[in-house]
């Protein structure tokens, strides 16, 4: 079967957001001969030769897939009692929602929302401060496991690994009172995400999520 596929693309964002800051310029910005950003120019790395994923980042796509995933037109496969409580919560105008509670979102619904978040990258430990809801993600990288799923959360528990250039985020033990997206594609406590981030030059991230969930869709798809 062919998996479900989009484009999530994360862009740098290469001015300060704060309005006090800005005059301030962030430092080691490649630039082209007239002076301006080149986010063509080659990813940067840390000290022991990874991607660096460091900044401030966007979606490119603006909001299409943080209010559906399906925005393209795509059939995601989900069971029938997972397609009717989707039907259900879309018909009423996402009513329910988590947020209309300050009750988080989920790992789905952060990467693809059009605000800004920034990426803090150490050897042992990625963080993902979001700017919606002040709310945030770690994602461990000391080589652990994941841990066995009896403390179930909105954003899960998060380990990585690198493979190549590309940063492997494998989280589980998510609750079943998330969404995957505004419209309400629903997760269940046997939900397990994978992403895969390569940031492909430096204005640039490609992001691929595959979201693998028997309880409510009939196959593993993906998000690219």
């Amino acid at each position: 079967m062919k998996p479900v596929m989009f484009a999530i693309i994360f862009a740098v964002l290469t001015t300060p957001l704060a309005a006090q800051w800005l005059h301030y310029p962030t430092p080691g910005i490649p630039r082209t001969p007239d002076g301006k950003p080149d986010l063509s120019a080659p990813a940067p790395k840390t000290p022991d030769g990874k991607p660096d994923l460091s900044g401030v980042w966007t979606i490119r796509n603006g909001n299409k897939y943080f209010q559906d995933l399906g925005a393209d037109g795509v059939e995601i496969p989900m069971l029938p009692w997972a397609k009717a409580l989707y039907e259900q919560r879309k018909a009423n105008l996402q009513k329910g929602h988590p947020s209309e509670r300050c009750l988080g979102h989920g790992v789905a619904d952060f990467d693809t929302v059009a605000t800004p978040r920034k990426i803090i990258q150490t050897p042992q430990v990625i963080a993902i401060l979001f700017e919606a809801y002040n709310q945030y993600r770690q994602i461990l990288m000391d080589g652990r496991p994941l841990p066995e799923p009896d403390v179930p959360s909105y954003h899960g528990y998060s380990v990585g690994k690198w493979e190549g250039d590309t940063l492997v985020v494998e989280t589980n033990t998510f609750n079943d009172q998330g969404w995957l997206d505004m419209n309400g594609h629903p997760q269940t406590e046997t939900t397990h995400i994978t992403e895969r981030y390569t940031r492909r030059n430096f204005g640039h991230i490609d992001l691929e999520v595959t979201i693998n969930d028997p309880k409510a869709y009939s196959r593993p798809w993906t998000v690219k």
